[in-house]
């Protein structure tokens, strides 16, 4: 298996991973920009151009695109993120020119016409309404409006149907002209592809791309509070989080093994505590994500209302516990195999893999080999976790508590209290 990396002349970088043994082929291309880039005027204006980007260009209607696609049996999507947005495309090894010849159009030749434009806002419109349907979801969006308030990485990535109303076809293009520069962008492909072939398709096609001049955009910084929704659910949803390393701090790590010692699989200290002892809850879980400058440490669960006291009681026990005792040797070596079996299993996934190589590459401007991140992983030492374990017990939260009708705020409240005494 080769992998190969080429940058054309106006910046744009092309990876590829050969897989001769797969007989399909993922590509795509990634963006540095995403919901925090955007102004609060413009909120939503990242997810709304990656929706625009598929209703059609000089020469394909939207149905042109969604046909052609799926005439050689290929599937094509985008996803924007707070930091980056993708668009890209699964084919059969040998089809990679046909899907990123569309990829190239519709990045490069979309109109943003009117009438699309006033369809695709109802269409959002439409998601936010079904975000506002699921508790988890709207717990999210909370999570981040408290943990970073008054800031583009605490807006909703969909915006808000006022935001969404705003935003007109030349904003769209300027953002876009902006922000979509070659230096700012990685092509990845990873499977039955060839280089040599895919980097001739890069040149031909995003070859006459220009660079542009960028500024960087705002600072994140974590502030806490709690957030509550009055909306009844049949659950009462909770989340927790505190400030946490960022992708480039080297605690980063640390972090992510704390995480998988807490609620990290089934033998996790929170599962086993809070779901096979207790009995409070279906699921509990915890994770550990980064951005250029902050990241977030959060656990989650969702349990009853009436045992909703019981079940914040143990979530911050447990917590406090792994910052005065630390973790254990079986507890640090079972969340290291997770964490390195996690990575390694995502390397037989083409997609994953085209995925992670542009994000690397967009973070770091270089690939990171599996043995340099395993190696980051063994170094993490039981005194890393029990220090971040600390830290983070005796920070300030942001709490979020979805589903207890007039109780989520009383409850989020209490919820605040406990995760700081």
């Amino acid at each position: 298996m080769s992998i190969e990396i080429s940058t054309l002349a106006n910046g744009l970088r092309v990876v590829s991973h050969e897989m001769p043994h797969l007989e399909t082929t993922s590509l795509g291309i990634w963006v540095g920009a995403g919901a925090r880039d955007e102004t609060e005027e413009q909120n939503g204006i990242s997810h709304l151009l990656e929706h625009m980007a598929f209703k059609g260009t000089k020469t394909r209607s939207a149905r042109d695109i969604a046909e052609e696609i799926e005439a050689v049996g290929g599937e094509l999507n985008a996803a924007t993120g707070p930091e980056s947005t993708g668009y890209f495309a699964r084919v059969l090894a040998g089809d990679e020119g046909v899907a990123l010849e569309i990829l190239a159009d519709i990045l490069l030749n979309s109109q943003f016409t009117s009438g699309e434009l006033k369809r695709e806002r109802e269409v959002i419109i439409q998601e936010i309404a079904g975000v506002r349907d699921s508790p988890e979801e709207v717990a999210i969006d909370l999570l981040h409006e408290a943990a970073y308030p008054s800031q583009a990485v605490g807006r909703s990535i969909l915006g808000t149907p006022a935001s969404l109303s705003s935003i007109k076809t030349q904003q769209l293009k300027d953002f876009s002209r902006k922000h979509y520069a070659p230096d700012n962008m990685v092509l990845a492909a990873a499977g039955g592809v060839s280089h040599s072939a895919f980097l001739r398709h890069a040149e031909a096609l995003f070859g006459g791309l220009s660079a542009q001049k960028r500024t960087a955009g705002e600072a994140a910084f974590y502030k806490g509070g709690t957030r509550a929704f009055a909306k009844p659910f049949e659950q009462c949803h909770l989340i927790i989080g505190f400030e946490s390393p960022s992708y480039l701090d080297d605690q980063f790590y640390a972090a992510q093994v704390a995480s998988g010692i807490l609620g990290g699989g089934l033998s996790s200290r929170l599962f086993q505590e809070v779901r096979e002892k207790r009995g409070l809850c279906y699921s509990v879980d915890s994770s550990a994500w980064g951005m250029r400058d902050t990241g977030m440490f959060v656990i989650q669960a969702a349990t009853g209302v009436s045992t909703m006291t019981k079940l914040t009681d143990v979530i911050s026990a447990e917590l406090k516990d792994l910052g005065a005792k630390g973790p254990t040797k079986a507890e640090m070596a079972r969340a290291k195999a997770q964490m390195k079996a996690g990575l390694l299993m995502s390397l037989e996934s083409s997609s994953a893999r085209a995925e992670q190589m542009a994000r690397q590459l967009l973070t770091f401007d270089k690939l990171l080999t599996t043995a340099e991140l395993v190696e980051r992983v063994d170094a993490v030492t039981s005194k890393q976790v029990r220090a971040f374990a600390e830290h983070v017990s005796t920070g300030v939260p942001s709490v979020v508590v979805v589903g207890a009708g007039s109780r989520s705020k009383d409850h989020a409240a209490y919820a605040a209290q406990r995760a700081r005494t």
